[in-house]
């Protein structure tokens, strides 16, 4: 073989090793550290923000929610006699936690064949296709995030005939989603990221 080709074939090798899904950032309490930490989410988290006008911080409190920023999150598997594991819970996967049914729903919707629930720009746009249908589904502000995630949590039927009331431990999940949302938005305001 020419020095060439195995030279190639070795970069390829190794370019081939890397690129998985990223590691979570190390502080989540601190909107500023993720996205300098993790450029790629600024930008995700923008162009979902401009395309479906979910704010940035609605789209970080959600997704620290649903997987604390680890791209290839899955539920807990289910135990038969506590010790046989028979699955997962359910088919949540990714950043967004979004089930096989609404993530097969979204990439015919949207025509993206090709979106990853692993990818952070797929994953925030799901979540800002999600999210609008509920506005227009159930009247929910693109910027009330604790309604957002209930209805994220429940489904548009299930939030419409207010499932999460019987679900004390949902609420309290659901206001603390909002209470980051605050969090981030104010660490966000002064963070300058037009900068970054």
């Amino acid at each position: 073989m020419s020095k060439h080709f195995c030279a190639m074939m070795i970069v390829l090798l190794v370019a081939s090793c890397g690129g998985g899904p990223q590691t979570a950032p190390r502080d989540l309490d601190n909107a500023c550290t993720i996205l300098k930490e993790h450029p790629e989410y600024l930008r995700a988290f923008r162009a979902t923000e401009r395309k479906w006008g979910v704010p940035i911080h609605v789209q970080m409190a959600t997704i620290h929610q649903e997987s604390k920023f680890v791209a290839d999150a899955r539920t807990p598997f289910k135990y038969v006699l506590g010790v046989i594991p028979m699955g997962r819970q359910s088919s949540a996967f990714g950043y967004s936690q979004a089930l096989d049914a609404t993530w097969d729903e979204y990439l015919e919707s949207e025509g993206r064949w090709r979106a990853k629930r692993d990818r952070i720009r797929d994953a925030s746009d799901f979540m800002g296709w999600y999210m609008n249908l509920t506005r227009e589904r159930n009247g929910v502000s693109l910027h009330d995030a604790r309604n957002q995630y209930l209805a994220y949590h429940e489904g548009h039927t299930g939030f419409s005939r207010q499932s999460y009331n019987s679900k004390a431990w949902l609420v309290g999940v659901a206001g603390k989603v909002e209470s980051r949302a605050k969090l981030y938005e104010n660490q966000i305001a002064g963070c300058r990221l037009s900068r970054w």
